[in-house]
């Protein structure tokens, strides 16, 4: 069945065909499609992308360690669909590539994705001594974040930030105060109405404190 499948991809004569065989590829959930799956994210076929992304985050942390491997071989295309699919994944091996991609990254989907992904960590998948170090760094790539130009950005950015809160409630977290200043200020100046009532619903959401 895997080979079948890997082949309808490889043999696809046109673009609807390419989609059509990586969304099976895709839906199959199989570890053999990965390489196929990571390869697809260097065509030159959003859709199809798109289809590979949501295969590689269904097959989950199997494909954290091949995605990781080809990413600095990558064109930006392939590179910005692979980090999609990293912050879908949330294995905590891609994090300094959502760190940078979040502040760093030309594409607003592509920072608005790593932004998301720095909130989605599993964070029980690291070790316990390095936890604190690691949300302290993507907690003030966030607050970076949360001043970017794009409002899609900003508001990633503050659903990040709460997910980090929630993650961190039971150390008290240092840099909880930094959080809720910039909520604050998000919640009563972001220049976007959505910003600003995300920013509030946020601030509902986390703990007393």
């Amino acid at each position: 069945m895997a080979l079948e499948l890997i082949q309808a991809v490889e043999q696809a004569d046109s673009s609807e065909g390419l989609l059509n065989a990586v969304k099976a590829l895709a839906a199959a959930d199989l570890k053999e499609a990965i390489p196929t799956l990571i390869t697809v994210l260097g065509y030159n076929n959003p859709g199809a992308a798109v289809a590979a992304v949501d295969g590689l985050i269904l097959l989950g942390e199997p494909a954290v360690l091949p995605l990781l491997e080809q990413l600095d071989g990558y064109n930006y295309g392939a590179r910005a669909w692979a980090v999609r699919a990293l912050a879908g994944i949330g294995d905590p091996r891609g994090l300094d590539i959502l760190l940078d991609a979040t502040v760093n990254d030309f594409a607003l989907s592509v920072r608005r994705a790593a932004a998301r992904g720095l909130g989605t960590i599993c964070w029980q998948l690291m070790p316990a001594e390095q936890i604190a170090e690691a949300q302290r760094s993507a907690t003030k790539t966030l607050l970076q974040a949360s001043q970017d130009p794009e409002w899609v950005v900003r508001y990633a950015a503050v659903g990040g930030l709460q997910a980090l809160v929630d993650a961190a409630a039971n150390v008290g977290p240092p840099w909880l105060s930094e959080v809720r200043v910039r909520l604050d200020e998000m919640s009563d100046r972001d220049e976007t109405s959505a910003v600003r009532s995300r920013a509030m619903l946020a601030q509902q959401k986390l703990s007393p404190g």
